[in-house]
């Protein structure tokens, strides 16, 4: 079974759509826990109209922590061996769920599963696809050059549950890099696995917290602290692969130069 976990606060402008979006996956073993913080939009009044008819949906209300605190929630509320995150403003490709079952079980366990990411903007304009091809942890530590972008949103991996044995779960006091938090601590103990295949879509939009974090400067300052605790930990071999990478990548965006 593959676990759908959904966290949500007030989230009334996308929620419907996000059932809906898990709904029309059509996917054969499948449970959405939903974990709302307590809303008071009539988010969670569409979230039991939901329930009520769909055996597969799961849900909790009530205040936490923020959302690590929730996606901690849902992966002990979680039956599923493979987990999922799918933020209540973003969505799967058609088939993404099936595909991620049936590929997850041809992987050891544990495994981090990743595919492309749709990042979309204002009025449904396709800001870029992320292709996150090279996941080597000294390589994703290369930050200085974006030749090895990382995995841009939750609804395009997929996991092992049983990766939280080894790793621990999300910080309860980091609210904006859980995500690269996340995929960094796995890759210090699995290999990730990348297939070229359309898995999520995320909405890059004016108002939302990435969105504004990264308008103000602080997630890029975030961003580079996180690496630089990560580059800490190396041995000296791979402190001296991610400079031997970081190199590599600016001579390959030298010589695409065109002035």
């Amino acid at each position: 079974m593959i676990s759908v976990i959904t966290p949500v606060y007030n989230g009334k402008r996308y929620i419907e759509s996000c059932v809906i979006n898990v709904i029309e996956q059509a996917c054969r073993d499948v449970e959405h826990i939903i974990v709302d913080g307590g809303s008071t939009d009539g988010t969670i009044e569409i979230i039991k109209h939901y329930a009520e008819h769909y055996k597969h949906i799961r849900w909790v209300s009530e205040k936490d922590r923020g959302q690590s605190d929730a996606m901690n929630k849902g992966i002990r509320m979680a039956d599923g061996d493979t987990l999922g995150f799918l933020n209540v403003d973003d969505y799967y490709s058609p088939g993404t769920l099936q595909k991620a079952i049936d590929l997850m079980k041809t992987l050891p366990e544990p495994s981090l599963l990743v595919g492309n990411c749709h990042m979309w903007g204002e009025h449904g304009k396709l800001i870029e696809t992320n292709k996150p091809a090279h996941l080597d942890l000294t390589q994703l530590l290369s930050a200085e050059v974006s030749v090895f972008p990382f995995p841009v949103n939750p609804s395009a991996y997929f996991y092992s549950r049983s990766l939280h044995d080894i790793i621990g779960f999300y910080d309860i006091r980091e609210h904006y890099t859980l995500d690269l938090d996340f995929i960094l601590r796995a890759a210090m103990h699995v290999k990730p696995v990348y297939v070229n295949e359309s898995f999520g879509n995320y909405r890059y939009l004016q108002g939302t917290k990435t969105f504004e974090d990264m308008k103000r400067g602080s997630g890029d300052v975030r961003f580079r602290q996180l690496i630089k605790k990560y580059r800490q930990r190396l041995t000296p071999a791979k402190k001296f692969k991610v400079f031997y990478f970081i190199i590599l990548g600016k001579f390959f965006k030298f010589i695409r130069y065109d002035p």
